[in-house]
């Protein structure tokens, strides 16, 4: 199997510890053990800890898995946070933490909520940085949440550094100018990822973030599904001239068309990145086998994702945008991740007329930042 080939790689100490310690995990789950567990491995494996009941219990209570990830305005409760992520769960623990993550951050087809959006970017805070590969369970959830956050990854607000806060709502998000982003869902509140720093990519936690988890050809593949579904959803939106109808009344300023631009880069920037990751889990051995690993990913793709033939005006939230009906399979190399844009961009630009000198600019915006971004930066 795919997945197994590339848990041979950095992750077999895990694996393997996870074995030996499964039957002790499900015993101290059934006395509702309230407090961290600490276990040795017999092997010489760094220890593994239980997940206590008092975090499973989260998973089953929305409510209170947001209060228990939501960092705080003041980000007073970021030790809180960091505490409910033991650094190797034992057993089942990675699955668990990743349940908890899913219930607290967001609800299927809703807006977020200010209390989702600060728990989002609690996690990435927390789990984006330095370390080994996340385990699988977890690394599932946390992609979910990169996908259903998919716009906020790439928006930055320029607000003055005595009020800045990990989230912001909607109306707060409309008042910063320029704004920071188009297309943004009504009542909906945004995770301020690149709070505390900054970079196109939105935040260089949610790159660490990912470079903790696409290790997992299965989350690899939602994380690139959820980026070329956004390029189509932002593209559709675009007048015919390839401008931000925002910001050009009418669809008939070109000015506006330099903040489309700045939007490709961001696209390109993401997906370069994503590669770079792959290029250097190949180098460090990580993955083993980079065919088997491709081929695991396609697996595991849901398909390709075309723009629709008309202008949507539509502003859904953005946790409905990775979850859009595929337009069929892939076709052609999927990991030429600039390749599959510009299939998107150019069907998109024949079907609304485009002039072919906009779609140069266009594709110009998109390779620039994809080149700069492929190499994985340290």
């Amino acid at each position: 199997m795919a997945d197994g080939g590339v848990e041979q790689g950095r992750l077999a100490p895990l694996r393997k510890r996870w074995k030996a310690v499964s039957a002790v995990t499900a015993a101290l789950a059934a006395v509702a053990v309230t407090v961290p567990v600490v276990l040795a491995d017999s092997d010489g494996a760094p220890p593994c800890q239980a997940v206590p009941a008092s975090t499973r219990a989260l998973a089953g209570d929305p409510a209170a898995a947001t209060r228990a990830l939501d960092p705080g305005e003041d980000l007073s409760r970021l030790p809180a946070v960091r505490a409910l992520f033991v650094e190797r769960p034992c057993g089942d623990g990675g699955a668990v933490l990743g349940r908890v993550v899913d219930a607290g951050t967001r609800v299927e087809g809703r807006a977020h909520s200010l209390e989702q959006a600060r728990s989002a970017y609690g996690v990435v805070r927390v789990l984006g940085r330095a370390g080994e590969p996340l385990p699988a369970g977890l690394t599932t959830a946390v992609a979910g949440l990169l996908s259903a956050y998919v716009v906020d990854q790439s928006l930055y607000f320029d607000i003055d550094r005595d009020d800045e806060r990990p989230a912001v709502t909607a109306e707060q998000a409309e008042a910063f100018d320029p704004r920071p982003g188009s297309f943004l869902a009504p009542g909906e509140a945004h995770a301020h990822f690149s709070y505390t720093g900054s970079s196109l990519t939105g935040s260089l936690r949610v790159g660490a973030v990912r470079a903790r988890t696409v290790w997992d050809p299965r989350v690899f593949a939602i994380l690139y599904d959820a980026e070329r579904a956004y390029f189509a959803h932002y593209l559709e939106r675009l007048t015919d001239n390839g401008a931000d109808p925002d910001r050009a009344p009418g669809g008939s300023d070109r000015s506006s068309t330099s903040w489309v631009d700045r939007d490709l880069g961001r696209f390109g920037d993401r997906l370069g990145a994503l590669m770079g990751m792959r290029t250097e889990l190949v180098r460090n051995g990580t993955i083993p086998d980079v065919a088997e690993f491709d081929r695991a990913v396609r697996k595991h793709t849901r398909g390709a994702y075309l723009a629709a033939d008309r202008r949507v005006t539509s502003r859904t939230p953005q946790g409905t945008i990775a979850a859009r009906p595929v337009s069929g399979p892939v076709q052609g190399q999927l990991m030429d991740g600039r390749a599959q844009l510009y299939a998107v961009l150019e069907k998109w630009a024949a079907t609304r007329g485009t002039p072919e000198a906009r779609v140069v600019e266009m594709r110009r915006s998109i390779d620039k930042q994809y080149l700069q971004s492929f190499v994985y930066p340290d």
